[in-house]
């Protein structure tokens, strides 16, 4: 978490002018069809198994299922890191993590860095967070300073769903309230935080019927801490208790994805928005989200291997889905490889904005993948996380000083001996579970060089 945390009286007299939802209200144009609304509905912790069209029967995800549906479905679709802030760093400004000086969980999003908000700002969009920031809570890097004009939610990385306060800091850090409209602290107690998020997002697509917009739904669901309504457990009355609230949890988010939906159908919205739905990182087996102090079961990450911190890809293969009707192809399923940061320079592409040429950009534009069955434009993809560092090129997947963090004995330690250099041939093992290092050397020697060659040119910013 971020140590320079911003204290609540200097936060309501920060320099920046407070954006308040009212001025975004009064629309100043009608619909362009050239300007898409864009939407991107992100999950907090998912398991990579835990939504009905990836085949959990257990759980229940209609309406997710159906932008699924209606939609193109990714198979290969990456986050940029296996853990929250690094992951969301790519999300907002299409770079790697690194490159981006979010290399590691805590750290906040620099001033100079541009976000897909500030860009589509700068395009005429209205634009607006409602949920999970975790990318700085300082002056210059909470979401208002980050080309937002509206923000609900929370600035750190979890936050209690009823009370709203951040209790998970090292020992000395004092638990603390962190719920906020804007720059301005307020508060909700006894509200589910999850039904909040959806409201917010609702009311910010109803005040900008007539104007294009940008708006970021980031559910904390499923992450830690476990809580959900009964109205929602009580929907799986026959699932092990930690299963069944992970469930409930998933399901609220659902049901507010729905009302999305149903917000832009009401509106006449629907078919001039393009909706993103997708995980930041895999399902967690961390201890505050099991029960007993024992290691969380309830995400389920199959087939493949690892999970949250790890990068085997069970840490960051996640789902991936794209929805714009008449658009983006219905029913359609893409195997090529994608990353989350390729979505700032797509929505460029579509919307007209300019893509920031002053530094780099990871992302790639995929709407001819998506369009023209155009094969991936990444020749690699690459991701850094502690001692980790991992390499995927076509269907070889490297991995060095592998860690599963999958609840076992060991799982939180690096791998050791042969298995510290890890190839997997993905499109045969999906869940690397065989090292081929000894029978591709090449290969092994090739992906190595490039992966530290990677990295010491995304340190460079």
């Amino acid at each position: 978490m971020n140590g320079s945390t911003l204290s609540r009286r200097n936060l309501l007299a920060g320099a920046l002018a407070t954006a308040e939802l009212p001025a975004i209200m009064k629309a100043d144009r009608s619909p362009d069809p050239s300007k898409p609304n864009v939407i991107v509905i992100l999950f907090d912790d998912l398991g990579l198994h835990d939504l009905g069209f990836l085949g959990a029967a257990d759980l229940k995800t209609p309406n997710v299922d159906r932008l699924c549906a209606e939609g193109t479905r990714f198979t290969n679709w990456y986050s940029n890191a296996p853990v929250c802030a690094p992951a969301r760093s790519a999300l907002m400004t299409g770079r790697y993590p690194i490159r981006a000086g979010v290399g590691n969980n805590g750290l906040p999003l620099r001033s100079s860095e541009k976000t897909i908000a500030a860009v589509l700002k700068e395009a005429g969009y209205a634009t607006a967070l409602t949920g999970k920031w975790h990318l700085g809570s300082t002056p210059d890097t909470v979401p208002n300073a980050h080309g937002f004009d509206y923000f609900y939610g929370f600035h750190e990385g979890c936050t209690d769903y009823y009370s709203h306060r951040f209790y998970w800091g090292d020992p000395k850090r004092v638990n603390f309230h962190d719920l906020w409209r804007n720059r301005e602290e307020v508060f909700e107690n006894g509200q589910y935080l999850t039904e909040r998020i959806g409201d917010e997002a609702v009311r910010f697509i109803g005040a900008n019927r007539d104007k294009p917009f940008f708006l970021y739904a980031a559910f904390n669901a499923v992450h830690y801490p476990m809580h959900a309504p009964q109205k929602y457990i009580e929907r799986f009355p026959n699932l092990p208790k930690e299963r069944q609230m992970y469930a409930a949890m998933l399901s609220a988010a659902d049901d507010a994805v729905g009302r999305i939906v149903e917000t832009l159908e009401r509106t006449g919205q629907r078919d001039n928005t393009l909706i993103f739905v997708l995980g930041d990182n895999g399902a967690t087996t961390e201890r505050r989200a099991g029960l007993n102090q024992q290691y969380a079961t309830a995400g389920h990450n199959t087939p493949f291997r690892g999970y949250k911190f790890s990068t085997f890809d069970g840490g960051m293969h996640v789902p991936g889905v794209m929805n714009w009707p008449g658009h983006v192809p219905a029913g359609k399923t893409i195997d090529e490889i994608v990353m989350t940061a390729d979505i700032l320079p797509t929505v460029c592409h579509l919307t007209g904005a300019s893509l920031p040429s002053d530094r780099t950009i990871d992302g790639k534009n995929i709407w001819p993948v998506v369009t023209q069955e155009a094969h991936s434009p990444h020749e690699y993809l690459c991701w850094s996380e502690g001692p980790q560092l991992a390499i995927r090129q076509g269907s070889w997947k490297l991995v060095l000083n592998g860690v599963t963090h999958d609840g076992s004995p060991d799982g939180n330690k690096p791998l050791t001996g042969d298995d510290a250099v890890f190839l997997s041939n993905l499109s045969e093992d999906a869940g690397e579970t065989k090292n081929l290092r000894h029978d591709h050397p090449e290969i092994t020697d090739r992906l190595q060089t490039l992966v530290h060659q990677w990295r010491r040119e995304v340190e460079k910013n």
